[in-house]
């Protein structure tokens, strides 16, 4: 199992697994036909405020990741359903997270990678120590 990471508007490929759009809002230019899209999961998007206090500024990259973060974190204790979805896909086979932003190293799909293999590592661990 492996997490790709795509802009939406990249051609899909053979290996990209399920394919999920984690973006809070459709992107531009973009028919729904045309993408490959497996699903739309846009609960697991960050919250606007923190999009907005963002901006896309580089130096709020690494608050914005935190940020983020523990907003996910949250998110597995309020809903975890929208989570378990996603686990459920991993297992099975690779999966692509899907994003529209023009910056490919910083934007939220790069930051739920991270949190969702930090996951995985921690639930191996957890499985191995019982």
């Amino acid at each position: 199992m492996t997490i790709f990471i795509k802009r939406i508007y990249a051609p899909a490929a053979v290996n990209d697994g399920w394919r999920v759009l984690v973006d809070p809002l459709w992107p531009r230019r973009v028919r729904r036909e045309e993408t490959a899209l497996d699903h739309r999961l846009k609960e697991i998007a960050p919250p606007a405020e923190l999009r907005r206090w963002f901006g896309h500024e580089l130096d709020k990259w690494p608050e914005f990741s935190a940020r983020y973060r523990a907003e996910l974190t949250a998110l597995r204790q309020r809903q975890p359903q929208v989570l378990a979805e996603l686990r459920r896909h991993m297992a099975s086979g690779n999966i692509t997270l899907l994003f529209a932003a023009r910056d490919c190293e910083h934007n939220q799909a790069v930051v739920l990678k991270a949190w969702l293999e930090d996951e995985l590592a921690g639930s191996a661990r957890a499985d191995f120590a019982t």
